[in-house]
């Protein structure tokens, strides 16, 4: 694909962005253009995702009004039909002859933010700017998705000998949907994985060979259920579930920091009560704990945890905890990213690389990293930098469509170089 082609498939997916396990339409235009080449195989829908292993899966009311935004949208009803159920996303396999199976994931949901209006803001001046509104792609997935059609179809056309698979997954900004893609069997056989994300504060021109540094994540839903009673007449009858909640808030901040690394806490979402004269019987909150392993984010839940059931205690509250979605940490082998870098210097518009930077969030590409390290493979975390206005999951976020190509040229020259690398 041309620049000019990267740049209008990255602006139609920008104006249809589609939150996690709800990227109908997103998954339809995608397969819409993978039909465009000679696949050994292409998986949509169950044939993708290992349903089991799907998390933070909203509601079917939920999925029904995306679907149905989808199908007036004008998406493929046949391809609609193998995702109902949100069962998003997809796997391409294109064959080119002996030599070793790649893998390249890009993920592809948005966010449920407003996007900006703003004169300044450039997919509002230029026309592109999101039509759902309350949702956007303020995270760079739909460069991403648009990278990676442009990769296949670069590799397609070149002289590469082995088979490329790429993996358009749903639902990371959830962390959701990278232990379903993993667990699905399709990278048995992957000895090379690439994952990209754009940005992440590298301006454009600027490529990271092999990111690492992820947070382990997981999310945790408490709900605490005490008893109602009139707040002036009879407060001593009423157990207070927000008195719990607000106890559990203020000492999950509390929790003790670990020598042995990095550690992180937020409380995202509270709710709770009806009325201001109604001691409230029931409070929710969503939280998240994060670690720079595995194991103390473990340690950080198993302390959110026991907070949560002393403020339950202390306020004679039942409590519920459903942990949510979750996803470990990872590294770049340093060999991947070597290739990376080395390639990226010889492309066109790369004006600087970094052999490693850390990501100081949280990504559940690590379930797909972890996967492919397991069976003996290689994966790599690459940052592609580009200039963008507004931070990332930001109203004003955007990206410099130079970009497109920058990351097309570094991924499909690696995929090559990776063919012609000693076994």
């Amino acid at each position: 694909m041309d620049e000019d082609a990267l740049v209008s498939l990255r602006r139609e997916l920008h104006r249809k962005p589609e939150p996690a396990w709800r990227e109908f339409y997103t998954t339809a235009r995608i397969v819409e253009e993978l039909e465009r080449f000679d696949l050994e195989a292409l998986h949509v829908g169950p044939e993708a995702l290992a349903g089991e292993h799907r998390m933070g899966v909203p509601d079917g009311a939920e999925l029904a009004e995306w679907y149905d935004q989808a199908t007036e949208s004008g998406a493929d009803p046949e391809i609609l039909e193998a995702l109902e159920g949100g069962y998003t996303g997809a796997v391409a396999v294109l064959e080119c002859g002996e030599g070793p199976t790649v893998g390249l994931r890009v993920d592809i949901d948005g966010l449920p933010i407003e996007e900006s209006e703003g004169k300044a803001h450039v997919p509002a001046a230029e026309g592109f700017r999101s039509e759902h509104e309350g949702a956007m792609h303020a995270c760079g997935h739909d460069a991403h998705a648009t990278v990676g059609i442009g990769v296949l179809e670069a590799i397609a056309e070149s002289d590469f000998s082995g088979t490329l698979k790429l993996f358009f997954q749903p639902a990371e900004e959830v962390i959701g949907g990278g232990k379903a893609m993993a667990e699905r069997g399709h990278l048995e056989d992957v000895e090379y994985l690439l994952a990209v994300h754009v940005g992440l504060d590298h301006p454009t021109g600027e490529i990271v060979a092999g990111i690492d540094g992820f947070l382990a994540v997981s999310h945790l839903e408490a709900t605490f259920t005490g008893e109602s009673a009139h707040a002036g007449a009879s407060p001593e009858e009423g157990r207070n579930a927000i008195q719990a909640l607000s106890t559990a808030v203020d000492n999950l901040y509390g929790i003790a920091r670990h020598s042995d690394g990095a550690t992180r806490v937020n409380v995202g979402v509270i709710e709770g009560g009806t009325a201001a004269n109604i001691v409230a019987e029931q409070a929710r909150l969503v939280a998240e704990v994060r670690g720079e392993t595995t194991e103390l984010m473990e340690y950080m839940r198993g302390r959110a945890e026991t907070v949560l059931e002393s403020a339950a205690g202390i306020h004679d509250c039942e409590l519920t905890v459903e942990v949510g979605a979750q996803a470990p940490s990872a590294e770049s082998d340093p060999e991947l990213a070597s290739i990376v870098g080395g390639v990226a210097r010889g492309v066109d518009g790369v004006e600087g690389v970094l052999e490693r930077d850390d990501l100081g969030g949280s990504e559940d590409a690590t379930f797909l990293m972890r996967e492919v390290q397991k069976n003996g493979g290689l994966a790599c975390y690459v940052g592609v930098g580009t200039d963008h206005p507004g931070g990332h999951h930001t109203p004003t976020f955007d990206v410099d469509e130079a970009t497109l190509a920058h990351g097309v040229a570094v991924l499909a020259g690696t995929i090559e170089r990776l063919a012609d690398r000693p076994v």
